[in-house]
């Protein structure tokens, strides 16, 4: 049995220019060296520096500015990133829709009862303002689909895990209903609302067990109503092609 292939020269420059990132606690919207001094710094060639810097844009870590003053930018990553690294492992295992509603049903009960323990004034002033978004757009399919994205990104930013956060924000981001074809008549976006308004007034009020019951009983009427209504797409193997920006 042999051992398995040392990394590219690439990934570990890679790997070093992230520890020194965050040792140096850099900020997004920071320049990184000039490449003179990287090549310096991590004793290698330009190619493979080159390299280097290609993967960490390519994971959204930088973005390389051109021209005088340009360089490596440091960004910070979008969780389309991983949702696009999710759909590609989907496709590969032919893992239809139905998986993302199974793995929501599972994550984000749990991660409303953090939130409800942990979200603080500034993050629930924000959530309120989904409610009156989403009020708002009833009779406009993209705004409303935009308003009730953003309260699940905000209660799953809010519970203090930054693991959950990235995972449910790209699990929504896969799921987006105005993409893949799952549509809402207005009792169903009435209902939404509803339901987001309960789910607000037990994460206001720190009741982590309310919010948690709520959010369950939220994706579970979202599964049913999917499944019911549109099978053919909950049945539909995730693709690739669909990348996230």
């Amino acid at each position: 049995m042999t051992g398995s292939r040392p990394p590219k020269a690439a990934i570990l420059v890679a790997q070093r220019i992230v520890r020194d990132i965050v040792r140096g606690g850099l900020r997004p919207g920071e320049v990184l060296p000039p490449e003179r001094a990287m090549l310096e710094t991590y004793e290698t060639g330009r190619g493979t520096l080159r390299e280097a810097l290609r993967l960490l844009e390519f994971q959204g870590v930088i973005a390389l500015k051109p021209g005088p003053g340009g360089g490596p930018i440091l960004m910070n990553p979008a969780p389309s990133h991983l949702a696009s690294t999710l759909q590609l492992l989907m496709q590969l295992n032919q893992a239809p829709y139905r998986v993302i509603v199974e793995a929501r049903a599972a994550l984000e009960p749990m991660i409303s009862r953090l939130a409800a323990e942990r979200i603080g004034d500034d993050a629930l002033a924000e959530l309120a303002g989904t409610i009156d978004q989403t009020r708002a757009s009833l009779d406009d399919r993209d705004a409303f689909a935009d308003a009730s994205k953003r309260f699940h990104d905000v209660i799953a930013w809010s519970c203090g895990n930054v693991l959950f956060a990235y995972i449910v924000d790209s699990l929504l981001g896969i799921l987006d209903g105005t993409v893949i074809g799952i549509d809402y008549p207005g009792d169903r976006r009435a209902g939404i609302l509803d339901a987001h308004e309960g789910i607000y007034a037990a994460v206001a009020r720190h009741d982590p067990a309310a919010a948690a019951e709520r959010m369950r009983d939220h994706i579970e009427a979202y599964s049913r109503y999917a499944q019911q209504k549109f099978p053919e797409i909950m049945d539909r193997t995730i693709t690739w092609d669909r990348l996230l920006t």
